[in-house]
């Protein structure tokens, strides 16, 4: 059973970090790190991480408070981790499994007040790159990520279908081959996602029936990069993918449908925005929104009007 308010059966997501509460991720550049001693530049790092697990741990805990029942997690939540030259591995950094067990302890805490977690990896992963090196970064930050989702009880990793390259086709065949290079622990967490560039839900429920990976359908990047699919369409095409919990996005265009810019995000979301085949399904909807937790906060509200 999802956690949900009292009368929506959909549970809503808060996406990395807060408008007006005072949790704070921390992260360091690269040219900061590189101008330190490597041990000066360890302890700098270790603790950075412990206190990223705290604020993942007080982050939970307000999710818990008000009913939000999905948090995304920073990909930068380690920072610098998988960087060619400022990279670690855990165990490199003082009192690295002290710092792992607090990540866990988070996972518990997830658990056991049924808070969802997952990932968004920044947008240079990129798995049907042609240029090897990328995909080889790409695969170790998915695989960095997926050990952090193992340890905080995530069950997303959610990434866009990359580039096209002139040819779609061929471009998700490459995703298809190199997806096959990730372990079962990435495998088994890895989403795709439609976007509002190049792949539309169409080009992607294929792929995903094929090498058995579940779509995060993307609401406003759909209503922007429109397939001829319906919405109602899509949602339950995208449903069908999913061996778990479904997961959704929702925005609203900061200059309305007729602004120049669809795809830019409101601080809000617009009730009318929100599909009304979501509701009464058990689902979660992560809210893509500037206003962060005031506006999975306001959405909750203004659903459970629509539903009373």
């Amino acid at each position: 059973m999802t956690k949900t308010n009292s009368n929506l059966s959909i549970r809503l997501g808060l996406c990395c970090q807060f408008l007006e509460e005072p949790i704070k991720f921390r992260n360091t550049t690269v040219k900061a790190n590189s101008q330190m001693e490597r041990t000066a530049a360890l302890e700098k790092l270790a603790r950075l991480c412990k206190e990223n697990a705290e604020a993942l741990q007080s982050s939970l805990e307000y999710c818990d408070a008000h009913d939000i029942g999905c948090f995304r997690i920073n990909s930068q939540i380690l920072p610098l981790k998988t960087h060619p030259e400022c990279g670690y591995d855990m165990q490199d950094l003082p009192e690295g499994p002290a710092i792992v067990k607090l990540f866990q302890q988070c996972g518990e805490y997830a658990r056991e007040h049924d808070i969802r977690t997952c990932f968004h990896p920044d947008q240079f992963v990129v798995l049907n790159s042609p240029r090897e090196e990328v995909v080889t970064r790409s695969i170790a930050e998915l695989e960095y990520q997926s050990e952090v989702a193992e340890w905080v009880n995530a069950d997303v990793v959610n990434i866009h279908g990359g580039g096209a390259y002139g040819d779609k086709a061929s471009a998700l065949t490459q995703f298809a081959k190199n997806f096959r290079r990730l372990s079962k622990r990435a495998r088994s967490r890895l989403t795709v996602e439609n976007d509002d560039t190049t792949y539309i839900p169409a080009d992607l429920l294929p792929l995903c029936q094929q090498i058995g990976i579940p779509l995060v359908y993307d609401a406003h990047h759909h209503r922007c990069l429109p397939d001829d699919l319906s919405v109602e369409e899509a949602t339950e095409q995208a449903l069908q993918t999913w061996d778990r919990e479904p997961m959704f996005h929702i925005s609203s265009p900061l200059e309305g449908w007729q602004g120049p810019k669809p795809n830019r995000h409101h601080d809000f979301i617009n009730r009318r925005d929100f599909p009304r085949c979501w509701e009464g399904r058990e689902l979660t909807v992560e809210v893509e929104a500037k206003a962060k937790e005031q506006a999975v906060l306001k959405l909750m509200r203004s659903l459970r009007r629509r539903n009373s």
